[in-house]
């Protein structure tokens, strides 16, 4: 079905009057077109949860769990508002774009719209914990945003009074979505956080872009963000040692980690390092015992902490939670890369700047090859 659509779609191009599709390298590897009848297109490269067709007065939108082709997807048929063209498929939810109004349910999803500079479209988020960003806690002050309770326990009645044109949703996580299918508002499944590479995460703000009538501007920014990206895992092809790293801390008994397929595993080798499972084939968490992650992490030159520390997070802190920890060789030399939820605008801003966390990465594993650089949300914990 999609060939005939793509097939048709070119062969209306050419019959245009004064249409001819032609090409714009605003990026080394992003496929990105636009014909003279100023239609940007969109075509994901990196992003494997999302794929877009284009037909004459509609795109189609599939959306599917990057991580598992068999698993449910999800079909939407975007138009301009106001119009109603003929030849959708059957099984395609058809939504009026641009979007004027949306709730965001992750920071993930609300980095897309900071990034797209497309605050004022969200008006509705479920949480506003470790929420930085200056324009949406003005906006809540006002009331042009609120919250609309947690994943599993949301507030209807808000959601209604608010009547958005659509909800971007995260089906894997917690759920309590079966009320709101019940409003009617288009509920749609934005995956970014099941992606495996960080560009692949970065490159939703393209999925973002077609929902809000700014396919151009997400192309732009994110071909900013791949080419310094690229650029950066380019000056560590070279490096002679490669330090291996871990992460994670123990929780109630477990320690919680990730896959060797995963997105953190794949920052870590582009940064040019070697994660510590870096033969698990799993995309997604893992849970071990204390005494695996010694065994495999004990002589590791770093270990990666993401917390929420109430306070002045130190070595000692880190010691007084669990004595075993001053057994891991990057405990004893300092080799803690740390970031506080508390003071960075981890989630909210991290998904949009891979680049920035991998220069992080780099600055802490391979320091020289980048020496003037100051990291943003990484540092070695003093």
């Amino acid at each position: 079905m999609k060939k005939n659509l793509i097939g048709y779609i070119l062969l209306a191009c050419l019959l245009c009057t004064g249409c001819r599709p032609k090409s714009t390298a605003s990026s080394t590897t992003s496929s990105v077109e636009t014909d003279s009848c100023s239609t940007t297109h969109i075509a994901p490269v990196y992003a494997q949860g999302f794929q877009v067709t284009y037909a004459p007065g509609y795109r189609l939108v599939d959306v599917h769990d990057p991580q598992k082709e068999e698993s449910e997807s999800y079909h939407f048929a975007l138009v301009e508002r106001g119009t109603k063209p003929e030849g959708i498929p059957a099984g395609y939810e058809v939504i009026e774009t641009p979007v004027r109004s949306t709730i965001c349910m992750t920071s993930l999803q609300l980095s897309n719209f900071a990034k797209l500079d497309a605050l004022d479209v969200v008006s509705g988020i479920t949480s506003t914990r470790h929420l930085f960003n200056k324009q949406m806690k003005q906006q809540l002050k006002e009331g042009k945003t609120v919250k609309i309770g947690i994943e599993g326990n949301f507030d209807n009645e808000v959601i209604m009074s608010m009547n958005p044109d659509v909800i971007f949703i995260s089906p894997f996580k917690r759920g309590g979505y079966d009320a709101l299918r019940e409003i009617g508002i288009p509920l749609v499944p934005h995956l970014g956080y099941k992606e495996m590479t960080p560009l692949g995460q970065a490159e939703w703000i393209k999925f973002i872009g077609l929902f809000i009538g700014k396919e151009a501007e997400a192309n732009q920014k994110f071909a900013g963000i791949e080419n310094r990206y690229n650029e950066l895992k380019q000056r560590i092809a070279g490096v002679a040692k490669r330090p291996v790293v871990f992460s994670g801390e123990i929780r109630g008994g477990n320690w919680y980690a990730v896959g060797g397929k995963s997105f953190l595993a794949q920052l870590f080798r582009d940064a040019g390092a070697d994660y510590f499972l870096k033969d698990d084939p799993r995309s997604g968490g893992v849970t071990l015992d204390f005494e695996t992650v010694y065994s495999q992490a004990e002589s590791a030159d770093y270990w990666r902490i993401v917390n929420s520390y109430d306070g002045v997070f130190s070595y000692e802190v880190l010691k007084q939670q669990d004595p075993r920890y001053a057994d891991f060789r990057a405990f004893r030399e300092q080799g803690v890369l740390y970031c506080n939820m508390r003071e960075k605008p981890f989630y909210e801003s991290m998904p949009t700047q891979p680049e920035v966390v991998l220069e992080d990465l780099i600055k802490a594993f391979h320091p020289e090859l980048v020496p003037d650089y100051t990291p943003s949300y990484y540092q070695l914990l003093k």
